[in-house]
Formats: structure tokens, sequence, C-alpha cells
């Protein structure tokens, strides 16, 4: 790019002047600026930046979370969401003192080998903990580099972001590259904005071509969005057959999602999506003789809850429901477990059966 040099000088001094502190910057370790940069995937900072002090403090190094149970792991991650990155932390970290001495790789190349580390990853940490002129390309510098250009291109093409690779391998410096690559990450977050984007106050619009052509908002292009489909789902709080449902000492049936799957390895309220022509009673029997080789009595309505995820969206129907008949078999679960109401602070669920269990606790 003809004027990279124009670009490096303006974005280093608009990032000197005035830099977001957050905690992650404040420290050289690659430990520390790797787990910063999975916890970023898809999360924002706000939400990151106490799971991250609280992460470091009980897993302050690698050899600590390569040594932690990965339930002890899940659990710290519990809220954040997207739990296979806690997943590949997990098993990343043994593989780093496994293969690595303990020692994180230095070059975006072997971060790549790492579990959970795909291009963009290994970029910033190899850029910013090591100082190796790696590019980086996220949502934000898609965003920044195609109004920057004017791109009329579809950047969800292959070719397109192959071509934004190129483009940022370009304007990465060698001198300063973690702070240079932080910049265009933190100008996207502040200023070129998705829909309100603030031209006057960013450093490079002097250099945008979409600025010049007033077609910043016609950038970065995409496909329109296709609708989201909606599932009902219907989970069960199945008690013992000689409980007292409701009672906080009597016990009750939780479930570990497979391994493999959405949230997998996670513990839930087991049940399942409800099919076309069942009643959500009946889709609760059904997904619970599935999945557990159990016969059940399905009783009071307990709530409803609301939730969307990437692709699609669902409302979650709980019920309390009996025990009747058949030891649980895992045919569809990794694993069981018969827990009261104060074990449940030992397991890690996701955000939908935690909201279950605030209902069962009377939360408001």
């Amino acid at each position: 790019m003809e004027n990279a040099k124009q670009i490096q000088d303006a974005l280093l001094r608009w990032w000197d002047a005035d830099h977001a502190d957050l905690p992650w910057r404040r420290s050289k370790d690659p430990y520390a600026i790797w787990v910063s940069e999975i916890m970023l995937q898809q999360t924002q900072i706000a939400t990151v930046i106490p799971y991250f002090e609280r992460w470091l403090e009980r897993f302050p190094t690698v050899q600590a979370l390569a040594d932690a149970p990965l339930d002890d792991v899940l659990k710290l991650w519990e809220g954040l969401g997207y739990y296979s990155r806690a997943r590949n932390l997990h098993a990343a970290a043994q593989m780093v003192v496994t293969d690595w001495n303990g020692r994180l790789p230095q070059t975006a190349a072997d971060l790549m080998k790492l579990k959970g580390i795909g291009r963009y990853t290994a970029g910033a940490i190899a850029s910013i903990a090591f100082n190796e002129p790696a590019p980086v390309l996220d949502g934000n510098v898609i965003r920044v580099l195609s109004r920057l250009t004017d791109l009329p291109d579809d950047v969800t093409q292959t070719s397109t972001k192959n071509a934004l690779w190129q483009l940022a391998e370009q304007l990465v410096p060698t001198d300063r590259p973690g702070d240079f690559n932080q910049a265009l990450m933190e100008l996207g977050q502040q200023v070129c904005l998705p829909a309100k984007p603030m031209c006057l106050l960013c450093p490079l619009s002097a250099h945008c071509l979409a600025r010049q052509r007033g077609t910043q908002l016609e950038r970065p292009v995409r496909p329109p969005r296709k609708r989201t489909p909606h599932y009902d789902v219907v989970a069960g709080i199945i008690w013992a057959n000689d409980a007292v449902i409701g009672d906080p000492e009597s016990k009750f049936l939780i479930a570990q999602r497979p391994f493999d799957g959405l949230l997998g390895v996670l513990w839930e309220f087991p049940g399942g999506k409800q099919e076309a022509g069942e009643t959500l009673p009946q889709a609760l029997v059904r997904e619970i003789e599935e999945e557990l080789a159990m016969q059940i009595e399905v009783g009071e309505f307990v709530t409803t809850i609301k939730h969307a995820y990437t692709h699609f969206r669902i409302t979650l129907h709980a019920f309390h429901a009996r025990h009747l008949s058949g030891s649980p078999q895992h045919l569809g679960v990794a694993d069981h477990a018969w827990v009261t109401l104060a074990d449940l602070d030992n397991y890690a669920f996701a955000v939908t059966d935690r909201k279950i269990i605030d209902a069962l606790r009377g939360a408001p």
C-alpha cells in the first residue's frame, strides 16, 4: 500500500495520545495476553475485565491452568459463553507444558499449532507479546480496512478475506507491530463504528476512500442476514421418586452435556427440542426417555427463558418432574448426578440453566 507509512504513523500517534487503559495492556506476560485474546473473542471488553482478573488470580500461570481440573476451569468461565474457548485454553495449556516446556510459542506460525488459536489470535499474541510483525483481522479491522480502501466486495467471501489479510500484512510495521494492531482494533471499537462512524475524530480520515466518497455506511459489504430460526425447548427438574418437590434437602437429577456438542461438558437440567405435534410435557417425557432411558411424570411449570445463540434462538420451558422408573443411562448425555440445590454451586452451567437455578432458589 503506497501510503502505508503515513497510515502507520497517524495511527500510532493516535494510540500514543489516548488509548484505553485495560488490565491486559498492563502486562507483558504472554500467558496473560493469550488469555485476554481468547476471552475477547465475540465478547465485549466490559464483560471480559472481571473474568480476566478472576482468571489470573485463580490460574496465574500456564502450569496452574494445565494442572487444574477441567470442571474448575469451566466453573470460572461460567457466564462468559462460547465454552469451547475455555476447553481449548485448558487443552492448549497442557500442550504448552508438554510440548513447549511451559513457555508459550513466540511466533504466529507456532502459536497456531495450539488448540483454539487461529490466524487472528496468533497474530495478536505474536505481535503484542513477542513483537512479531504479524497481521490481525477481526470484525473491527475488517470494517476499518474496508472503509479505508472503499472495498466494494463481499467481506464474507474467502477471496475478499484473503485480500484483506494481505492488506493487513502490508500495513503492520516491523517497529511496534503490537501497538499498531491494537490501535487498529481500538479504532474500529471506538471510532470507526458500524452505524455511526465518527469520521471527524478519525486519525485516518485523510486516507479513507470511503470517507472521501461518502460510502462509509455501505462498507463493509455483507449479504442480507438470513432469518434466525427459533426453537421451543423443554427442561426438567427431575426429582427422585422419594423426594419432596421443592425441598432444599431433596435430590434431583442434572446431566452433563456431550463433550462434542453445543455447550459441551457443561451441566444442565435435561431435556431438548419440542417436536411438531407435541405438547411441552410430552416433549419432556420423550427427551428424558431418549437421553437417559428414564420414565418421568411431568409436574408444575417452573419458568420460561428466552435466549439467543449465534445462529438460532430458543424459548426454554422448565418443569418440575418426578422420576418414576428406569436407572439413568448415558444415551444422550456424558454423565449425570443427583444433587440438592446447595450442590449446584459445584457445577458449571450455561446461562439458561443458571436462570432455572435462580427460579428454584426464588431469586427475583
